[in-house]
């Protein structure tokens, strides 16, 4: 398909971002290119299986690319996912073995397939140039930048300062990212932006090796449900890529108003006409945000899970708060008296209502667990090391807002 080069096309493809780097870059590049598509760069480093909607803003940025008819190259980062991504840590990450990675990636590739359509993207491992590289190259590699440029990065600065160790090879790690970039020939990276240090290295090295440098475009980190937080599992604030449609609806209704704007334009995948819309009546008044939120959580939920999904979310949300019901398909978990004398916080975990017993235990002391079952009214629990009491009808416990077990003597 012929590329629109059209200023509304243009402000399409920057949708959210934080910055286009350089300024005017992506304008010029479609102009140097003459009308071809342009090679887009995402890279993932699978360090985890499970993905949420804060990884998807940089992939709805790409599924915009590919929709305008632009090449997209997926990086995997198998090699670089052993090295470890020193972005926002303040000490060294632990290794991943060969077998995590493998079975990390292949989860990745699922899910991206929820957004992207893989059928046409290019799906690269960075093992593939990275294991090729003789120690010649790597020193030559490690040539194109210095050492104070790399402590001129604000988690390296930090430790620097503090006298925390800063192993060696953390210093690879943008080096890589960025020899990336020169293996595949992008023409754009895109990259959160905690990612802007490693991916204008890619624009540097490209420079060095006598080719074009990339366009850096950087979208902004997505906060949690909670409204405060960058999302993260640990946090238990994210909305994740295979939670249930019920699950999703519930999640983004519970975002605070403030939130409404970033998630339109970050999370709904919708074009800009949509979102300007929508941000254009909220303000107004014209869109109460209870609304603007259920039309969000309808749109994110059937992105992943279609429409007649996205559908039955909504009425399971309404049985559940307005009408005041518990959700109907409530998982059932028989117990054992070994299993029902641990602690409540332990048993909240083992049941995967939270993702740890500090969650489990910051919850409850925050009056954010409830049984159902004990009277005629929840009763709120708030001791994580006290068993729960389950009466001989079973008893069913509500973890926040959503999340659901019910649990009985076996």
């Amino acid at each position: 398909m012929p590329i629109d080069v059209a200023a509304p096309a243009l402000a399409e493809l920057t949708l959210g971002a934080a910055e286009v780097l350089p300024h005017g870059g992506l304008e010029a590049k479609l102009k140097e290119k003459a009308g071809a598509p342009l090679r887009v760069k995402l890279g993932f480093d699978p360090t985890k299986p499970d993905l949420h909607i804060g990884h998807a803003v940089v992939l709805n940025a790409l599924r915009r690319f590919q929709d305008q008819g632009h090449q997209v190259v997926v990086i995997i980062g198998d090699f670089t996912a052993r090295i470890g991504d020193p972005t926002g840590k303040d000490q060294t990450r632990p290794e991943l073995s060969a077998d995590e990675v493998a079975t990390n990636a292949k989860t990745y590739l699922d899910q991206l397939g929820l957004i992207l359509d893989l059928s046409k993207a290019e799906i690269h491992y960075n093992g593939e140039w990275l294991d090729k590289l003789s120690m010649t190259d790597s020193v030559k590699l490690m040539a194109q930048t210095t050492v104070a440029q790399m402590l001129a990065r604000d988690n390296f600065a930090k430790r620097y300062d503090r006298n925390d160790p800063i192993s060696l090879h953390e210093f690879l790690y943008p080096l890589l990212q960025g020899y990336d970039s020169v293996a595949i020939r992008a023409d754009v990276e895109l990259g959160g932006t905690d990612q802007k240090f490693n991916v204008l290295m890619g624009r540097q090295l490209q420079e060095s090796y006598g080719q074009s440098p990339q366009v850096v475009m950087v979208f902004p980190i997505l906060e949690g449900t909670d409204g405060v937080q960058k999302m993260s599992k640990s946090l238990g604030n994210t909305i994740g890529l295979t939670d249930s449609a019920e699950e999703m609806v519930g999640k983004v209704m519970s975002i605070p108003d403030s939130l409404l704007e970033n998630y339109y334009k970050l999370a709904s995948g919708l074009p800009l006409s949509e979102v300007t819309t929508a941000i254009e009546a909220l303000k107004s008044g014209a869109l109460h945000p209870r609304d603007a939120k259920m039309t969000l959580a309808k749109t994110i939920a059937a992105r992943y899970h279609g429409p007649e999904a996205a559908l039955h979310g909504e009425e399971a949300f309404n049985r559940q708060f307005q009408q005041h019901q518990l959700p109907a398909d409530i998982p059932l978990h028989v117990l054992d008296e070994t299993a029902l004398s641990a602690g409540s916080g332990a048993i909240l975990t083992t049941l995967g209502l939270t993702a740890s017993n500090s969650e489990a235990r910051r919850l409850m002391q925050q009056g954010g667990v409830k049984l159902h079952g004990l009277g005629d009214s929840p009763v709120t629990w708030t001791d994580p090391t006290k068993p729960f009491e389950v009466p001989d009808g079973g008893l069913v416990i509500q973890a926040g807002k959503r999340r659901f077990a019910r649990i009985a003597r076996g």
